[in-house]
C-alpha cells in the first residue's frame, strides 16, 4: 500500500471520515472494475461497490494490515458481488463500457494486429460475461486480480480444491468459446490416442 494510502487508512481507522472519503477516492476505480467484471453490468456493479464500502467502513477497525488495503477491499467487493449474484440480480446489459478494458493483448503498433487484438478482446469479454457467476468470480479473482487459490476459496466460502476445479473449468470454457477450432482439435486428438 502506498504511504499516502496507509496514512489515510490509519486516520480513517481512528474515526476520520474525511480520510475515509479520500480512501474511497483512491481505491474506487479498482473496486468498481472488479465489481463490474464479476457482475457483468453497471447498475449491479455500482450497488456492489456501495455495499463493499459500507462494509469496509463498518469493519475498518478490524483491518489489521496483514495484506494490502486494496486486497482486503477486493475481498469484500468479491463477497458483495457473490451475494448480489445469488440474490438474482437484474438482467445483464449487452453493452460494455470502456472502463472494462482488459490488458492490451497485442501492444504492437501494426493496425492489423491491433484490430485482431480488439476482436479477440471483445470475444474474451463476451465469453467471460457468459460464464456462470461462480466460474466468472474465480477466473476474475485469479487471472485478473492475481489472488492465490487459498484467498479465493476463503472469500467464496469453498475449498481450495473447489477453487482450482472451478478455475480449470472456467479457463476451459473460455478457451472453447474464444478458440472453438482449437477445442475441437484437442478433442479429436484425445480421441485418436
Amino acid at each position: 500500500m502506498s504511504d499516502d494510502l496507509a496514512v489515510l487508512v490509519t486516520a480513517a481507522k481512528g474515526g476520520d471520515r474525511g480520510a475515509f472519503d479520500e480512501v474511497v477516492k483512491a481505491t474506487y476505480a479498482g473496486a468498481y472494475t472488479l465489481a463490474y467484471r464479476l457482475t457483468g453490468n453497471e447498475e449491479d456493479a455500482k450497488d456492489v461497490v456501495q455495499e463493499a464500502y459500507l462494509r469496509a467502513y463498518k469493519g475498518l477497525r478490524r483491518f489489521r494490515g496483514d495484506a494490502a488495503f486494496s486486497t482486503w477491499l477486493y475481498r469484500i467487493t468479491a463477497n458483495c458481488a457473490a451475494t448480489q449474484l445469488t440474490r438474482g440480480s437484474r438482467h445483464r446489459h449487452d453493452e460494455l463500457d470502456d472502463e472494462f478494458e482488459m490488458i492490451d493483448l497485442h501492444p504492437e503498433t501494426n493496425p492489423e494486429a491491433r484490430a485482431d487484438a480488439g476482436v479477440l478482446r471483445q470475444q474474451l469479454r463476451k465469453a467471460l460475461e457468459d460464464l456462470p457467476p461462480r466460474l466468472r468470480a474465480v477466473v476474475v479473482l485469479r487471472d485478473v486480480y492475481d489472488l492465490p487459490h487459498e484467498a479465493i476459496a476463503a472469500e467464496l466460502g469453498i475449498t481450495e480444491a473447489a477453487a482450482k476445479v472451478r478455475l480449470h473449468r472456467a479457463r476451459r470454457r473460455l478457451r472453447e468459446t474464444v478458440f472453438p477450432a482449437r477445442g475441437t482439435e484437442r478433442g479429436e486428438n484425445a480421441r485418436a490416442m
